[in-house]
């Protein structure tokens, strides 16, 4: 595989942070890896009136310990970037700016040729529509790309990962891991028994139904000044 699909069960589950994370721990196994964003909305204009380089991807790249790199900089990790904070095909139609996803495939391509492996970094969750004809997950059936799910223990969480296999499933896709975020498990977002429990059902559900899924951890000590992996992978894990 050269292009896994980042992707949650909704909006602020931590996808960026779990996708720059990611790339991290790739690096720090000898993997050339990098980050792309499907597309970025909610982006404030720039002194000069023009939008700059994708929010998500400035993350990636402070989490990975590196510079922002020449193909962020000329756009090629995120070249659809909307100023409304909505979804993509709102934000592309209130811009007076269609997106058209085969400028998306083509970057895509472009990262592959210097790298060994590219995070594609979704918007929303997995039916969010990029346009007016296409739902996400859609598009990424068609280029078959396999699926990294983040989820978390917050109420909700195991209807919204389970709603979310049964799409990615009924497309044929491959779910490559679902990786577990603790972050958001303080005493004001999540019930400590809720979130135990989350995460025994759905490491029993995984290994049931989806036995070759991998079942990640982003712990809640993680943060981007560490030296050291902040997600454990498997040495099969590429």
């Amino acid at each position: 595989m050269s292009v896994l699909f980042v992707s949650g069960i909704d909006t602020d589950i931590g996808k960026t942070y779990a996708t720059g994370l990611l790339a991290k721990s790739l690096m720090q196994q000898g993997v050339n890896v990098i980050t792309q964003k499907l597309v970025q909305t909610g982006i404030s204009k720039q002194a000069d009136g023009e939008l700059g380089i994708a929010d998500d991807i400035v993350s990636h790249r402070q989490l990975m310990q590196m510079p922002l790199q020449p193909c962020d900089l000329d756009f090629t990790t995120c070249p659809y970037r909307y100023e409304k904070p909505a979804s993509p095909h709102l934000s592309a139609a209130l811009a007076n700016q269609p997106l058209n996803i085969n400028v998306i495939t083509d970057a895509t391509n472009a990262l592959q040729a210097d790298y060994e492996l590219v995070l594609l970094e979704g918007a929303g969750g997995l039916l969010v529509p990029i346009n007016e004809q296409l739902l996400t997950l859609d598009y990424i059936a068609k280029q078959g790309y396999p699926i990294v799910l983040v989820t978390s223990g917050r109420l909700g969480s195991i209807n919204h990962t389970l709603l979310s296999l049964e799409a990615i499933k009924s497309r044929g896709l491959m779910i490559h891991s679902v990786i577990y975020n603790h972050i958001h498990d303080d005493a004001e977002q999540t019930d400590a028994e809720i979130a135990n429990s989350t995460i025994d059902f759905l490491q029993a559900y995984l290994a049931c139904h989806y036995p070759k899924a991998h079942w990640l951890v982003l712990a809640k000590q993680a943060n981007e000044h560490s030296d050291v992996a902040d997600i454990a992978l498997p040495t099969t894990f590429i």
